[in-house]
């Protein structure tokens, strides 16, 4: 008796330092004024274990291992402060009050976390843990029982008034838990009935949450021998639409058996949820980092170098660099904010599509999130019904959304259909995901469109051409002349940056690549290139990464030349299907912003919005067949950075671009009329 009556001096105490007797004010005046007679009322509080812990040990002990105690501990204190304080006129007895105790963290032992990956589950202790993990698929908010009042049917029992027979909500119950029709009276045995009008309703999600990792086999890393299964988490009333699809969370909950006879399911109520990132290693490697310093007299050398030697696993330095340096600005340019949507979509128009998708599988690893599209899978999202007796509907995320914050790989583009076609370029112009849920299909009173955001960037490529005319191409095509294959105008218009992967007859890819493969063969494991070349793929990942995380700001240079070339362009381009729209503007500005964290800066360069321009005018050109500027000879990026000379040689054409992008802007971009 001393023991409780010790811990509930510690819990009056803790709630006076930590507010939380003024926040028992507070909601109890928002009931005072309620015509809730016979009402359960709720209260939730945010406990600190470590400061728990501090105050009284016996109370944190209690908090941790003993949830249901410390609730009921808590009840008891908030019941006697309500009749003291007189805060509840209409309140009579201690289970009226619904306490609900949501622990802000827990100790960071191995104890206390729950890994995802683990089995079996459902045999450990009934406490708090803390869990983390992806979510892959939520419900709509829903309805369920908090508190319910009930009457003996006997009317000369004791109990056919009054608040004697309350049932609450616990971790882990169903709503038949709380609320059926074959209660007894625990006086005289008598059938019970349930005072309908005093039922206090609040709101209920259900969460899929899956270990991180899982998403490894929806990539193009080798799977694991290791077993993946969600758990289902509760979110109830003020946690509900706290997670959204596609994201990462840690979330502290209470593991419950879940009885819907004849099976018993395993969940987790949830107490609290916070967004969470994995930690990784955003430390530029020695050899970046050098070859910066011996770049830095140049603002373009750094990310031209990198670019260059991206891919040597996979194809020679040197061998489509404008396709691997928009893949390494897509990389970059990853950002699972909602605030700052500026993303960054490639589509690679090829001859040699092996090649590109060898290439592009190997850059997908290196994004913060990498997903593989497969045709027979679910680009969007997908319903079922809930099976956890809601009967409600179950939205399943897609490829697109599970890649959140990273990259979504869609491969060859000439083997979709045309409804996915137009699906995907719905999806690329929206930038979101609709999902109509029929109300007579799931038990709902109204159909429901619900949307999602799509904050990942996506990677595709596209056979230019049929065969036949494949045979008629020649290295000096102008561009705007390249033939989309199957893919609609349309759709590569949805796309930002659209690439001709084509090299010049000196250097054909595939010698390049029948000499790379051989000489892996024959020197496997040995250096294939110089030194000055051998970046490995764990340093690329470091360097992307610390460049991810870069905060740029726009120079005034940078932003008159990216204004100016877009006023400019809509005076030149009087066709409105050729003429710049705004998205031309979020995607040199997203450019622009990537090749400076690129080149580890974080100011936007005017140097940066020349390589913006340059590839936004290209890929404008690939789209409508017309140019505004004179792009350099033989290639949008003459490269062949074997020595310093080439790399002044670049730098001098990039010089040339500049001066013509300025005097462009000066030509075209003043007096215009709207």
């Amino acid at each position: 008796m001393d023991s409780l009556l010790s811990l509930k001096e510690a819990i009056v105490v803790y709630l006076d330092r930590s507010g939380g007797l003024r926040k028992l004010v507070e909601d109890c005046n928002v009931f005072k004024g309620a015509q809730q007679m016979g009402a359960v009322y709720r209260f939730s509080f945010d406990v600190s274990p470590s400061d728990m812990l501090e105050l009284d040990a016996p109370l944190g002990d209690c908090i941790l291992h003993y949830p249901l105690k410390a609730v009921s501990l808590f009840q008891s204190v908030c019941y006697l402060s309500i009749k003291t304080l007189s805060l509840i006129d209409h309140i009579e007895t201690e289970s009226q009050v619904n306490v609900v105790l949501k622990p802000t963290h827990l100790p960071p032992f191995p104890d206390y976390c729950l890994d995802l990956s683990e089995f079996p589950r459902g045999y450990g202790p009934m406490r708090p843990l803390a869990l983390e993990g992806l979510v892959i698929a939520m419900t709509r908010v829903t309805k369920y029982t908090q508190g319910a009042r009930f009457l003996c049917s006997e009317e000369t029992c004791p109990c056919s008034r009054g608040f004697h027979h309350i049932r609450v909500h616990a971790p882990g119950a169903t709503e038949s838990a709380t609320v059926r029709s074959d209660f007894t009276c625990f006086l005289c045995s008598s059938p019970l009935k349930e005072d309908v009008k005093s039922r206090v309703l609040g709101d209920k999600q259900l969460v899929e949450l899956m270990h991180v990792k899982a998403v490894d086999i929806l990539g193009v890393h080798d799977a694991a021998s290791l077993r993946y299964q969600s758990v289902t988490l509760f979110l109830r009333d003020e946690l509900c639409n706290s997670m959204r699809i596609g994201h990462l969370y840690r979330v502290v909950g209470i593991p419950a058996h879940v009885h819907q006879w004849p099976n018993v399911t395993w969940s987790v109520e949830a107490c609290s949820v916070q967004p969470w990132t994995p930690k990784c290693s955003r430390l530029v490697s020695n050899n970046f980092q050098n070859l910066q310093a011996a770049s830095a007299c140049s603002p373009w050398r750094f990310a031209a170098i990198v670019a260059n030697s991206f891919g040597s696993p996979v194809i020679p330095p040197g061998l489509y660099n404008t396709l691997k340096l928009g893949l390494l600005l897509s990389l970059v340019q990853t950002e699972d904010n909602p605030d700052s949507p500026n993303h960054l979509d490639v589509l690679a128009l090829t001859s040699d599509s092996l090649i590109i998708d060898r290439l592009m599988r190997y850059s997908l690893p290196l994004a913060s999130r990498g997903i593989h599209h497969a045709l027979t899978g679910e680009l969007l999202a997908s319903l079922s019904r809930d099976e956890h007796g809601a009967g409600t509907a179950n939205i399943h995320a897609g490829s697109a959304l599970l890649a959140s914050g990273g990259v979504c790989l869609l491969g060859d583009l000439t083997c979709y259909k045309k409804d996915k076609m137009d699906m995907l370029q719905s999806a690329l112009e929206s930038r979101t995901v609709s999902v109509f849920i029929p109300a007579k299909k799931y038990g709902d009173d109204m159909d429901q469109q619900l949307s999602f955001p799509i904050q990942c960037n996506f990677w595709a490529l596209a056979d230019a051409a049929s065969p036949s005319k494949r045979t008629a191409r020649c290295d000096h095509v102008v561009l705007g002349s390249v033939e989309m294959g199957s893919v609609p105008l349309q759709l590569a218009g949805a796309f930002g940056l659209v690439v001709q992967c084509r090299e010049s007859s000196a250097n054909h890819p595939l010698l390049s690549m029948t000499v790379h493969t051989l000489r892996q063969a024959m020197c496997p494991g040995e250096p294939l290139y110089p030194a000055c070349m051998q970046f490995t793929t764990q340093d690329y990942k470091e360097l992307l990464a610390h460049a991810r995380e870069l905060k740029v700001d726009m120079s005034p240079e940078a932003e008159r030349m990216i204004h100016g070339y877009y006023m400019a362009s809509r005076r030149v381009r009087s066709d409105s299907t050729q003429r710049s729209s705004v998205t031309s503007v979020k995607l040199l500005i997203s450019l622009a912003q990537a090749h400076a964290k690129l080149s580890l800066r974080t100011e936007v360069l005017e140097e940066d919005a020349v390589i913006a321009v340059l590839l936004c005018e290209s890929s404008v050109t690939l789209k409508h067949g017309a140019s505004a500027l004179v792009f350099p000879p033989d290639a949008v990026f003459p490269w062949a950075l074997h020595d310093l000379d080439s790399l002044h040689q670049r730098d001098l054409t990039l010089e040339e671009f500049r001066k013509q992008i300025l005097n462009f802007v000066h030509t075209y971009a003043t007096c215009i009329e709207e």
